[in-house]
């Protein structure tokens, strides 16, 4: 329980503060305005960690060997550049610091990811695999790590307060259980789009002229 708390933990240095997963240009092509957009992008966003990132989380959480045939896989579905980029600066920055905080249990793994590109999605399965941890606790808190970031990036951008960050926070409880339901027990064959509006919006992220965020 408390190593879970610790990976969930905001100041555990994942790098997912450095980016609102498109929230930052759909807000600049004023896509998302307020806090009803807000809530609308951030159960877009769940979805797509669902169909996106759940499959390669389980292969990777069941088959750790199969790391490096997942990451390409990640390599191949993330066409858009600013997600591709922010996947494996994300997988990166997540599998060095596991490697600092818990070394013996990830010598092997951090061993076996040189020369690959470093997916984020797969590496969160193989990491919470190699700490002992469970499947269903690993979506689960990839789930609602989506959604606080997104709302996080939210704040920062000045679309709702942090006391209305946290009531979205509160009332997506029943989503993340739904989207848990249906997209926990799917295959790397199932990997889907879930959200192609954000998808498009994220990639026109480097040509906004002033940018907070990398993605």
């Amino acid at each position: 329980m408390w190593m879970v708390l610790q990976l969930a933990d905001s100041a555990f240095p994942a790098g997912g503060f450095a980016h609102s997963a498109g929230l930052e240009a759909a807000a600049q092509a004023r896509e998302v305005e307020g806090a009803q957009g807000v809530a609308r992008f951030v159960r877009d966003a769940i979805w797509q960690a669902g169909w996106g990132a759940l499959p390669l989380v389980r292969a990777a959480f069941e088959d750790p060997s199969e790391l490096a045939r997942l990451d390409s896989r990640a390599e191949t579905f993330l066409v858009n550049h600013v997600a591709n980029r922010a996947s494996r600066t994300q997988g990166r920055a997540f599998l060095s610091t596991a490697a600092r905080v818990f070394p013996q249990q990830l010598r092997p793994l951090h061993a076996q990811a040189v020369g690959l590109k470093l997916h984020f999605a797969p590496l969160w399965g193989a990491v919470w695999r190699a700490l002992g941890l469970g499947l269903d606790d690993a979506q689960r808190v990839l789930l609602w790590s989506t959604a606080r970031n997104v709302l996080s990036a939210a704040v920062r951008l000045g679309l709702v307060g942090t006391h209305e960050a946290q009531a979205l926070l509160e009332q997506l409880g029943p989503l993340l259980d739904e989207v848990h339901a249906a997209c926990g027990g799917l295959g790397v064959e199932d990997l889907a789009q879930a959200a192609p509006l954000a998808d498009l919006l994220q990639g026109t992220h480097d040509r906004l002229y002033s940018r907070l965020f990398q993605s």
